[in-house]
């Protein structure tokens, strides 16, 4: 039976004329999903942002369409309202649209707007979650998003709103004992910084910003809350890059497995 408009493609079979949203990760190829390598590989058309890794794109058949559609600090290649239209105009032309987004369609992916575009315009979709950049991220750069020790709760938030504005709920994200992760704050980082200390907490806290994580090309700076800002534009460390503010990072000097292995592969 078919199923109707707007409802999720069946698990196993990809009719024509489908948007499968997909998790692409943050970086690493091997970091991916089996079912989302699968759909990359047998996608008539590819819709895909800036922060897909370069080797994941290589898994696209040489006869699919690609169309980057990345957003970087100051500068889209198309709004998101277009990008909305181009999935609906591709699936009504029957093709099997892959739209790959870094780290997870649903946070801070704006998956769920897209997906109401799709279900306003009867076209069926389905969802494949992937490995979120505070998930991957921290785990390459070896700070524990929670600990017994340091953190019992973890929060994410994002340093750039729809307004272009970084106006939080300043006084949740400062509460104790949580690690705070931020997404797209490097540009708003004076503000971020300047707002969590004046709400309570200590400007000595350990804070990190991890720049192309999971990547043969991931760097790391550590300070604190108060200094992180200047340590990043000594290191010239530049957007992209997640933001992770908590006692968790101190552990990162002994739990910085990814970079000692990268350092052992290029000695």
């Amino acid at each position: 039976m078919t199923p109707p408009d707007g409802a999720p493609v069946p698990r196993g079979k990809a009719p024509e004329g489908a948007v499968s949203l997909v998790g692409a990760g943050p970086g690493d190829p091997e970091l991916l999903t089996l079912r989302a390598a699968r759909l990359i590989a047998a996608a008539d058309a590819v819709v895909y942002d800036n922060l897909v890794g370069e080797h994941i794109l290589t898994l696209i058949r040489d006869d699919a369409e690609r169309i980057y559609v990345g957003k970087e600090a100051g500068n889209h290649t198309l709004p998101q309202s277009e990008i909305n239209t181009l999935l609906v105009r591709l699936a009504q032309a029957g093709k099997h649209v892959v739209r790959l987004k870094g780290g997870d369609p649903f946070i801070f992916g704006r998956g769920g707007e897209e997906i109401e575009e799709l279900v306003q315009s009867g076209v069926r979709f389905e969802v494949v979650p992937g490995i979120t950049a505070a998930s991957g991220v921290s785990a390459y750069a070896g700070i524990p998003l929670t600990h017994r020790d340091y953190a019992q709760s973890c929060t994410f938030a994002t340093g750039h709103l729809q307004d272009g504005t970084a106006d939080l709920d300043w006084a949740a994200l400062a509460r104790p004992h949580q690690t705070v992760v931020i997404y797209m704050g490097i540009g708003a980082l004076p503000q971020i910084s300047k707002q969590l200390i004046a709400h309570g907490v200590p400007a000595d806290t350990p804070a990190a910003a991890v720049q192309n994580g999971t990547t043969d090309r991931q760097r790391t700076v550590v300070a604190t809350l108060g200094t992180l800002a200047d340590a990043l534009a000594d290191a010239g460390l530049r957007p992209p890059a997640l933001l992770i503010v908590g006692q968790v990072v101190k552990l990162h000097h002994r739990l910085d497995w990814y970079q000692h292995a990268l350092t052992e592969e290029t000695a």
